[in-house]
Formats: C-alpha cells, sequence, structure tokens
C-alpha cells in the first residue's frame, strides 16, 4: 500500500510518499480501508519535528502521518465486534506510529473507531474525531453547568468552531475570538459574543462579561492573554503544552492532550449526523499529491478542513 511518512525532521520537505506492507490487525484491533483522511496542523508539527522537542514523543526512525480517518472496515482482529464492511470513523492519537492514517489502510484499536455518522459521506465524515473530540474533552474539563459563560479563543479554526458548537448545546453563553473578518463565520457556529482578534481581549470580554468568563478554551494558544479575560477561580483549558500559563487568581489551568475514545466518537457522530456539529471540508487532494496539501494546510487560513483521498 502507499502511506505518507517523515524520516527526518525537516517539515514538509522531508514527507515521503513509501510502498509498505498492508498491516494486520491484533487482538482488539481493526483495519480500516481508508477512504479519506484530513490533515490537521499537529501533522505539521510533527514533520517538522516539533513534538519530540517538546518532549511529547521519541525521536523514532519513522513517523507515521494522519489522525483522522473514515473508510471502511476490512479486517478485524479477535475479539472486535464491528462487521466488516462497516463503514466508520477513527482517531490515530498515539503519535509514535510508523504508519498512520495517511494511507490506503491503517489499524486501530478497536476503541478508537465507531460507526460514522449516517448519511454523511467520507470526505466530510473524515473532519471532525480530532478537532471535535479535543473540543469536547476541554468542555468535559471545565465542567461548566448550563448558562456558565466560555470564552473560545481561535473560535474560527478546527478545535475552537468545535468548542463553540459544543458549548452553544451544552447551553453555555459563548464569547468567542477569531479574525475580524469571521465574526459571521462564529456567529452562525453558535457564539453569542464576537470579539475581533484586533481588540484587546481581556479588556473586551469583560466588558461584555463584567468579572470575567467563567472558562477559557484556548484553541489560538494566546496563554495569559486569554486568561486576563477568566474571573477568579474559573478554568482555563491549554491545548499545548509550549503554552501553559500559570494557575493566577485561584483558577485552575486543565492541560488537554486528546485522546481516542470510543463514547465521545460516538456522541460526536450522532451530533454530526445530526447537523449539531459540522463537518467542514476546505479543499481535497489525492494522497500521491499529499506534500500539495501540507503545503495548504501550511499557508494557513483554512476554514475547514484540508483531506486526503486515497
Amino acid at each position: 500500500m502507499k502511506a505518507v511518512v517523515v524520516r527526518t525532521a525537516s517539515g514538509i520537505e522531508g514527507i515521503e510518499l513509501i510502498d509498505a506492507q498492508v498491516p494486520e490487525p491484533g487482538p482488539g484491533q481493526v483495519r480500516i480501508a481508508v477512504e479519506a483522511a484530513a490533515v490537521n496542523p499537529v501533522d505539521l508539527a510533527v514533520a517538522s519535528g516539533a513534538l519530540v522537542a517538546l518532549g511529547v514523543t521519541a525521536a523514532r526512525p519513522q513517523f507515521g502521518l494522519g489522525w483522522d480517518v473514515a473508510g471502511r472496515v476490512d479486517a478485524v482482529g479477535a475479539g472486535v465486534e464491528l462487521a466488516v464492511g462497516t463503514a466508520v470513523v477513527g482517531l490515530a492519537d498515539l503519535v509514535g506510529r510508523p504508519l498512520k492514517t495517511h494511507a490506503e489502510h491503517v489499524v486501530l484499536d478497536a476503541g478508537a473507531v465507531v460507526a460514522a455518522p449516517q448519511d454523511v459521506e467520507p470526505v466530510a465524515a473524515s473532519t471532525f474525531a480530532l478537532n471535535a473530540s479535543t473540543a469536547h474533552q476541554a468542555l468535559a474539563a471545565l465542567d461548566l453547568p448550563p448558562g456558565s459563560s466560555v470564552l473560545v479563543t481561535g473560535a474560527a479554526g478546527g478545535v475552537g468552531g468545535y468548542a463553540v458548537e459544543l458549548a452553544a448545546h451544552r447551553g453555555l453563553a459563548v464569547v468567542a475570538t477569531a479574525g475580524d473578518a469571521d465574526e459571521e463565520l462564529v456567529r452562525d457556529l453558535g457564539a453569542d459574543v464576537f470579539v475581533p482578534r484586533s481588540a484587546d481581549l481581556a479588556t473586551t470580554v469583560r466588558e461584555r462579561v463584567p468579572g470575567g468568563v467563567d472558562g477559557v478554551v484556548d484553541a489560538a494558544v494566546l496563554g495569559v492573554a486569554a486568561e486576563e479575560a477568566v474571573r477568579n477561580d474559573g478554568g482555563f483549558v491549554s491545548l499545548s503544552r509550549a503554552v501553559v500559563p500559570p494557575p493566577l487568581r485561584g483558577i485552575t489551568v486543565h492541560p488537554v492532550f486528546v485522546k481516542a475514545d470510543a463514547g465521545t466518537l460516538a456522541e460526536l457522530a450522532g451530533l454530526a449526523a445530526a447537523g449539531v456539529i459540522s463537518t467542514r471540508v476546505a479543499e481535497t487532494y489525492p494522497l500521491v499529491d499529499a506534500t500539495h496539501a501540507y503545503r495548504r494546510q501550511a499557508k494557513g487560513g483554512v476554514r475547514g478542513r484540508v483531506v486526503l483521498v486515497p
């Protein structure tokens, strides 16, 4: 099979399309014939060696690329209930695997795979697992009751957009910050209050929410600049190991790094099928043009996911 990997920490220039043996599932594992797999910023971080430098994973001779996947089960190991032929989505959350979802086949633990959302075609279905799971787990860490206020930074991006949608679905009052031109998009996602990136964030948020918001999902990795918008004894979710603000003013800081969880994925698949969360596709590229897809992701300004199709 064809697979996309990186063997030297040289960024996009180090990405290779290789011939690899089709993997076999072991006990409790599922092999998926990949129909679509999204590209995410974390893939660029893996290719650059940044996650090794941060201590998120150890150095290895080869890293597979790709976290999201949509496809069909074509083989299962012992103890797996998913039937061959089932349309599924999955999340490859182990950073250090030599082969991941940017390939023609991928093997994942059964707990990282669920039935695909009904009536959502594979390209769209491949766009939500990583980012929506991260947003879901961030909101779970904050554990805010309905009616509470939450600030979402980077609200037009992948994780931020899902954080807005899921927070609104939970009955939270959503304050969102993004680029000045993104107000319509962010409000359509469910934001109650929009703060343009050009504004002073903490000052503007506190003008709209006296005393500060109850919690923050810091998808844009602003750190202290976003923490200053939180009330005393509030909550703050950091999504980057590189930028974790101190627990000032009694604020509880929650570092969140995504994990694959079948219950979360099944819930998100149901919300995607119901249209509660969006499946935004920016562009598609064939797997053999993975380097071009990565360059498009690196260019920035992507509203939705770049998706590879074998």
